[in-house]
């Protein structure tokens, strides 16, 4: 039996801060308890439309998922105007019912104008999302004129319902959330620590061992962003004497994610000894004593850098501890008084914004879905249109759209199947049906930040027991569902490769230009002897573009791509993250006054290395490489740290174009970067 305290770990380290958990209880609970409310309106007050119903369920979802303001009065701001919305174009659907024609045509107007809401940034897509559903219901229930009054029942009972779920029941909580996300760090350091201990019983480390070390430093990059997120910045993001507590917060993470790094990294030349793992665990600090003694002896050999490293992650393990003992002890209000504030986005509605191409796209892609969906059925064509809308939702270039209708697809054929098998098997079984519709509504969004095809999948088996309970459920209707979810998917690929695409190497050459952008100021900062704080929060910057770079350079990896060399795009994107792990290495080490002429004639060369690379963008990705061999140099991060950064970024970089870098004087002593990975 699994004990309350595991399964709390276990859904700590999947989960961090439990948002996902959180995300698919509010969802469930508000469409739960918007249906019960209705349901007593509907006995006690005032007979409903089924169309009153129907928007209750989808707005409580879009209440849950499309809400995104922060602070709860922008949130019922943002409610109340989505209700607005959703009333005036249920309304104009009413009106126009008798002119279906005239009407598609009024749909297409509010996909785009929805669309093009997005400019305005979280209210913006909160509020079309709230008008495209709307109309979606309202085209598709066929409300009348007359009853409308009662129909209005129906949003404003979700926009209330779910503004009290996520405010009052469910609400959100910066310290809470801090806390769990800092207890997550500790145990992904911990799960990391383990495997570095069973490594160094055996004393060598494979090529597998190596990828589920770097796969358990992905995830804890995750949480430390996650937490990183959590705590208040004043505005410009740059802490100062008035932020403290809040800064040596951010410096201990930021410690303790770049311990955790060196360590791996350190291991894979050196694997440490299983005895110092074991001291580093226990905390045994008689034990790490003795080994920094002994580190000490071995100083400038590999084994003692090892431990160096292994060393600092105690003491930052340690730190992060206590942190988190005395978060718990004063709920963080040593840095609550700390006012975040931001800079409203510009609005741009010319096509040079992603966004604005992005609504054409999604307009025309509707279009097509309406024709061709119309043709296949005069009632149930908003399938095809639903999903063209929804696959363009969260992607920043045509690979990714693709790779998202295929995930639509994949998840209602599979969602279908399953819920056929499972409606009829549940025939007759209504309370059964129910509970069951209920846990595939909570997984649905629960899975819904991680897997989109997962999502669908259990949307599509609700679809099916609701179609069962209401007796309509045929398998000529899940057909034509799956059909028109088909010509919707791929309406919205060929929209988004043959009109004003996104294509994936422009939008990666936009990613890279942003991450040459941060390390050219990182190294320039560094020149101009700022303060570690603010180094640190310009190399939090570097690691985040790397992140958006991985995201952007995923379709050439995929195997429908026409790019199919995931090996080469695997190396490349190695460089660009060792690069980025020493970024962070000079920011935790720089010292002002250290900053001397040797160093900025190093900077100074590593400059003149971005800017030879960065106007050739994702080019890079097109090299073919050899795989890179592990170097035979220690790292002496524990002595000129900053120095040895600037000389690693400079070396590493010049790994981008390697026949170039051979016709380029190199500075003596420069050495491999040690990431060794495909």
């Amino acid at each position: 039996m699994i004990s309350g305290f595991e399964f709390r770990d276990w859904l700590l380290a999947n989960d961090p801060a439990l948002s996902r958990l959180r995300m698919g209880t509010r969802v469930t609970l508000s469409i739960g308890l918007s249906f019960a409310i209705l349901l007593l309106i509907h006995a006690l007050v005032v007979p409903l439309p089924i169309a009153s119903y129907a928007l209750g369920i989808v707005l409580s979802i879009e209440g849950g998922v499309a809400v995104r303001d922060k602070g709860s009065a922008r949130q019922l701001v943002t409610r109340l105007l989505g209700c607005l919305a959703s009333v005036i174009v249920v309304g104009i659907a009413a009106v126009l019912e008798p002119y279906r024609y005239f009407s598609d045509f009024i749909f297409l107007v509010v996909i785009c104008l929805a669309s093009i809401g997005r400019v305005y940034g979280p209210r913006g897509f909160a509020i079309g999302m709230f008008a495209f559903t709307s109309y979606f219901m309202g085209a598709y229930f066929h409300p009348t004129v007359g009853e409308l009054p009662v129909i209005v029942i129906g949003p404003v009972v979700s926009a209330l319902v779910s503004h009290w779920v996520r405010a009052v029941l469910l609400p959100d909580n910066w310290r809470r959330d801090l806390l769990r996300s800092l207890e997550s760090v500790r145990g992904r350091i911990n799960q990391i620590l383990y495997k570095l201990a069973a490594l160094a019983a055996v004393g060598t480390v494979n090529e597998a061992d190596r990828q589920e070390l770097r796969q358990l430093e992905d995830r804890l990059k995750e949480v430390v962003l996650m937490a990183e997120s959590f705590i208040p910045r004043p505005p410009g993001g740059v802490f100062d004497g008035a932020s403290a507590p809040a800064a040596q917060l951010a410096i201990r993470l930021f410690d303790a994610h770049l311990a955790t790094e060196s360590a791996i990294v350190l291991s894979f030349q050196s694997p440490p000894s299983f005895a110092l793992v074991h001291a580093v665990i226990e905390d045994d600090r008689a034990a790490l004593s003795a080994e920094e003694k002994a580190a000490e002896e071995r100083e400038g050999e590999p084994r003692g850098e090892t431990a160096r490293a292994l060393l600092w992650l105690a003491a930052a393990r340690r730190q992060l501890a206590e942190t988190i003992d005395a978060g718990r002890g004063s709920d963080f209000a040593e840095i609550a008084s700390v006012e975040e504030a931001s800079a409203p986005a510009a609005i741009d509605f010319s096509l040079k914004n992603p966004l604005m191409r992005s609504a054409l796209q999604i307009t025309l892609a509707a279009a097509i879905a309406m024709t061709l969906g119309l043709a296949l059925s005069r009632e149930r064509w908003f399938w095809a249109v639903l999903a063209s809308f929804l696959v363009f939702t969260n992607t920043n270039s045509r690979g990714d759209t693709a790779i998202k209708a295929l995930q639509r697809s994949i998840g209602t054929l599979f969602g279908i199947a399953f819920g056929l098998v499972l409606a009829t098997l549940l025939t007759g079984h209504v309370a059964i049906a129910v509970a069951v519709s209920v846990a595939c509504i909570f997984l649905a969004f629960y899975f819904l930040q991680i897997s989109y095809a997962t999502m669908t999948f259990f949307v599509s088996i609700v679809l099916c027991l609701v179609y069962g309970m209401m007796g309509v459920l045929t398998f000529d209707l899940l057909k034509l569902r799956l059909e028109e979810t088909l010509i919707g998917a791929v309406a919205g690929t060929l929209v988004a490769f043959l009109v004003l695409p996104a294509r994936t190497r422009g939008t990666l050459d936009t990613a890279l230009a942003k991450w040459f952008d941060a390390l050219k100021e990182l190294l320039s900062a560094v020149s101009e002897k700022k303060s570690q704080p603010e180094l640190i929060v310009i190399s939090q910057k570097v690691d985040a573009c790397y992140r958006d770079m991985t995201l952007a350079a995923r379709p050439l990896g995929s195997t429908w791509s026409i790019v199919t060399r995931p090996g080469q795009i695997r190396r490349t994107l190695a460089i660009f993250l060792s690069v980025t792990y020493w970024s962070r290495i000079l920011a935790r080490n720089h010292m002002a006054d250290a900053v001397d002429d040797d160093l900025q004639r190093s900077i100074a060369a590593d400059l003149g290395l971005l800017d030879a690379a960065a106007p050739r963008g994702s080019e890079c990705f097109l090299i073919v490489r050899k795989q890179m061999r592990p170097t035979g140099r220690h790292l002496p991060l524990w002595r000129e740290g900053a120095r040895l950064a600037v000389e690693m970024i400079g070396s590493t970089l010049e790994r981008l174009y390697p026949e170039e870098a051979q016709d380029l004087p190199v500075a003596a002593g420069k050495a491999i970067a040690p990431v060794n990975q495909e």
